[in-house]
């Protein structure tokens, strides 16, 4: 393999810096354009009358479901495994019939920091397991060899501390880009209906929300595993750039390290937390396993479910 022309560190600085410029350049032509309409300064909003429509419709669809009462689930970061409970106790009705042995449910912390809820989930059959490092699942004795349909990491990050916060994005993109390396390796296989614009085009706005009503997932993965990966839809989140990081990752940093695989964006839609019951965000502030935070500013929670190109 030919060696790289940029190191992995300057090419994903690179790519923080085309987001950032495309953003601004977003915001000062609908800023030009709220002018020019006649908005005054303080006054400037997003005019609403073509989108009102879609709003309304939006507000009127059900949540989106990504999980199959047959599906075999894999949960990275759960934290307080609160959203693994959320699976099988008073579940959305297309769930009712999953089976609690069908959920493996992981945790970075040790067993020690384990609390009342995980003796309830392995009770009730969900396999629970500790000290899984979601960059390294090949490694884990309970994990190696299997394979799941779908692999759900909930508000990934990376817990550094850092205060920099070009350096935390960095840290971040690199855990993201070290988890879907790692995952691809456990992912059901099988074959894939691809959409009809479905390509693999460079100038691809690959940060566009796919309209989850638009196609049948199912009719999208037949027995393909995919990943789910959910952040809070504002900056610095978004600024990570996870969908490009999966569908066109950088060069690895050296020569002899493996590429990352490269994955296709099947669809993107709103995390409703109140679907799943009981189910409370903990946010890792710090590397303190049990820090407090906000996960943004405004926005919205939204999953990006991707699975591996072929």
């Amino acid at each position: 393999m030919a060696k790289s022309k940029k190191p992995l560190k300057a090419t994903l600085q690179s790519q923080q810096s085309r987001l950032k410029l495309r953003q601004k350049a977003s915001q000062a032509a609908q800023t030009a354009e709220l002018k020019k309409n006649g908005a005054t300064k303080g006054q400037l909003k997003p005019k609403t009358s073509k989108g009102k429509g879609k709003e309304v419709a939006a507000r009127a669809r059900p949540p989106t479901i990504p999980f199959r009462a047959t599906d075999k689930i894999l949960l990275i970061g759960e934290g307080n495994f609160s959203f693994a409970r959320a699976l099988v106790v008073e579940p959305p009705v297309e769930l009712e019939h999953l089976p609690a042995r069908n959920i493996t449910a992981t945790a970075y912390d040790s067993r020690r920091s384990a609390i009342k809820i995980v003796r309830e989930l392995e009770a009730g059959g969900i396999e629970v397991l500790f000290g899984v490092d979601a960059t390294q699942l090949g490694k884990v004795s309970a994990i190696k060899g299997r394979k799941w349909d779908r692999i759900v990491w909930n508000f990934p990050h990376a817990g550094k501390g850092i205060t920099d916060q070009d350096r935390n994005i960095l840290s971040n993109q690199l855990l993201v880009l070290g988890f879907l390396r790692s995952a691809a390796g456990v992912l059901a296989t099988g074959p894939r209906r691809k959409r009809p614009a479905d390509d693999d085009d460079e100038e691809e706005d690959v940060n566009q929300n796919v309209d989850p009503e638009d196609e049948d997932i199912t009719q999208i993965v037949a027995c393909r595993g995919t990943i789910l990966i959910t952040l809070r839809n504002v900056a610095p989140y978004t600024q990570w750039d996870v969908p490009r990081l999966a569908k066109h990752p950088p060069p690895p940093a050296t020569s002899s390290a493996p590429p990352n695989p490269r994955y296709t964006i099947l669809r993107s839609f709103t995390f409703n937390r109140s679907t799943w019951k009981g189910y409370e965000h903990r946010m890792t502030k710090g590397e303190r396993a049990h820090g407090t935070g906000k996960t943004g500013e405004g926005g919205e929670d939204r999953t990006w479910e991707f699975c591996l190109q072929d």
